[in-house]
């Protein structure tokens, strides 16, 4: 296995992207300024780690993706089935040669989702199926269980499980605090490309690069079990430390901050207008020392919305940090103005969201 730069990351993402484009080596020396040795030496690259089949010789040489791999697997839920074991086994396997933080991010992102299944699901058998290809790597993990999104929504006693998706979404939320952090789901979406899970009656999608998570309503909402499916690109130079860092806040060590997607707790058309939505937007948010409020996507709240988080709240708990972001000039008035309706003789200015 082999470490990749970033700009190494970025030229190889280029030609698997072109790569049935004739003279793909001068297009790669034009378009990144670099010598013909140096884009022959990532075509080399790429072909040693099986991304590019080669045909033909020197400067008339070609190159072509691949062909796609995939493996299926089926296991039955047992007291000896293990997630190591079955990495170990059936899927390390199949990743290598791909870059060392890849190989970490795929160890974690798997054997987290495929425990969780065995732990949680209550199910009797898990589905796997592995698909490589030079550009991406997928898992997809089923399970005939009860439903992850509706395992949640009964023990914590929430409305629905679309409550259950948005508890998920700040992280620290498991139904067996003895035995598990909390940590799993939260870290595998952010550490993956792609992260999808459709269960009972919902579809939930969190893409890197999207300004919104998905949440969709499923036809078929009497249908059991959980459907996971993970991508990860072969050639990211993202690396497990790197997205641990995101939610740890500056010069501590942990999991210590979050972001809550407040648009995750609208309901239909409604509007965030009273106490008791904010309430449900605050659960939990207190086991955290920072947490950013995204409002990408809302375009109003009501006063008493922002009042109960921004100065009840952070007024009963001023050991955590709330700070709004992407909220547009109306909604950071008011939440401003709450503010300094509960810090008597403020007079300077907050900072922008």
């Amino acid at each position: 296995m082999s470490k990749i730069r970033k700009s190494s990351e970025d030229i190889r993402t280029f030609i698997l992207a072109h790569i049935s484009e004739p003279g793909i080596a001068k297009r790669v020396m034009d378009t990144f300024g670099i010598t013909r040795q140096a884009a022959n030496r990532h075509l080399k690259s790429l072909t040693g780690q099986g991304s590019l089949v080669p045909e033909g010789k020197t400067r008339k040489r070609s190159y072509k993706i691949a062909p796609v791999a995939k493996q299926v697997f089926s296991y039955e839920i047992t007291r000896t089935l293990a997630e190591d074991v079955v990495w170990r086994n059936d899927i390390e396997p199949l990743l290598r040669g791909l870059p060392d933080n890849v190989m970490v991010i795929w160890n974690y992102a798997f054997t987290e989702m495929f425990n969780n299944a065995i732990d949680h699901s209550a199910g009797t058998s898990i589905s796997v199926i592995v698909t490589t290809t030079a550009v991406d790597t997928e898992i997809y993990i089923s399970d005939d269980g009860v439903g992850i999104f509706k395992k949640i929504q009964d023990a914590l006693k929430l409305p629905d499980e679309k409550q259950a998706i948005f508890e998920l979404s700040k992280g620290k939320l498991t139904t067996d605090s003895e035995n598990h952090s909390g940590q799993g789901i939260f870290f595998t979406s952010r550490m993956v490309n792609e992260f999808d899970v459709l269960s009972g009656g919902v579809y939930f999608g969190h893409k890197r690069g999207r300004e919104h998570d998905l949440m969709v309503d499923r036809e078929d909402a009497t249908r059991g079990g959980t459907a996971i499916f993970l991508k990860v690109d072969n050639h990211t130079s993202r690396t497990v430390q790197k997205v641990y860092a995101q939610y740890s806040v500056a010069g501590s060590y942990g999991f210590n901050k979050t972001v809550v997607p407040v648009k995750l707790a609208k309901y239909g058309t409604d509007q965030l207008i009273s106490r008791s939505q904010a309430k449900r937007v605050l659960v939990r948010v207190d086991q955290f020392a920072q947490v950013i409020f995204d409002f990408e996507g809302i375009d109003m709240i009501g006063q008493a919305f922002a009042d109960q988080i921004f100065r009840v709240f952070a007024s009963e708990h001023p050991s955590v940090d709330l700070i709004p972001s992407h909220a547009n000039a109306e909604i950071m008035g008011l939440i401003q103005s709450v503010i300094k309706s509960g810090r008597p003789g403020f007079k300077g200015e907050l900072p922008p969201s």
